[in-house]
């Protein structure tokens, strides 16, 4: 075990094994994280909220570590910025907050509309896995039937959604889908961050 990968919650890990795998297969300097958890380089660890309760907790392992938090909204984008800059002042350590909302919101619409046969249209600030419970709903249930379901049955539809969209629509993305959809490189710094943590295990 040579680098600690924190995220929110396992969705975030079948995300960053996937789009790691792709982005590794065209650029092999790029670490394939799902190879490396395999060769016990790297473990993950799923933390269900709350990252400021993780921003020492760990240093006891004295392993390097790598945060990625979602974006979300105000005012927990300035709180988990905050927490950010503080694990950013431990030795070989290094937080990082998604510039969009989500890791879904990396996704290209073409890869969605592959799996659910619906487009859908987002913007970087969406919430793309209720959007995408609701049309795939809808598209079989008829306009406005989402908002005659209970809060439940939406969140339940919701996660069910979170589980394609990391799964089956990330490995309907390509290379090209992703520089449309992440042109500034921000996947490719994070695999890069975390390649370099690993280096100074």
């Amino acid at each position: 075990m040579r680098v600690l990968v924190v995220v929110e919650g396992t969705h975030d890990i079948k995300f960053l094994r996937r789009i790691s795998a792709l982005l590794h297969s065209a650029h092999p300097a790029l670490p394939d994280l799902a190879a490396m958890e395999r060769n016990r380089e790297l473990i993950f660890l799923p933390i269900s909220g709350h990252p400021q309760a993780w921003i020492r907790r760990l240093s006891p392992l004295n392993l390097p570590e790598f945060h990625l938090y979602d974006r979300e909204q105000s005012p927990v984008t300035e709180q988990r910025l905050e927490t950010v800059d503080r694990i950013n002042q431990r030795s070989r350590c290094r937080g990082m907050l998604t510039q969009k909302r989500s890791l879904e919101n990396y996704l290209h619409p073409h890869s969605i509309q592959v799996i659910t046969d619906v487009p859908l249209e987002f913007d970087d600030h969406a919430c793309v896995a209720t959007l995408a419970a609701q049309q795939v709903f809808e598209s079989s249930h008829g306009k406005s039937a989402w908002q005659r379901l209970t809060r439940r049955a939406q969140v339940r539809l919701t996660n069910r959604a979170k589980h394609w969209l990391n799964t089956s629509a990330v490995e309907e993305m390509t290379v090209p889908l992703l520089q449309e959809r992440d042109p500034d490189g921000e996947i490719i710094s994070w695999l890069e961050t975390i390649r370099q943590l690993a280096e100074t295990a």
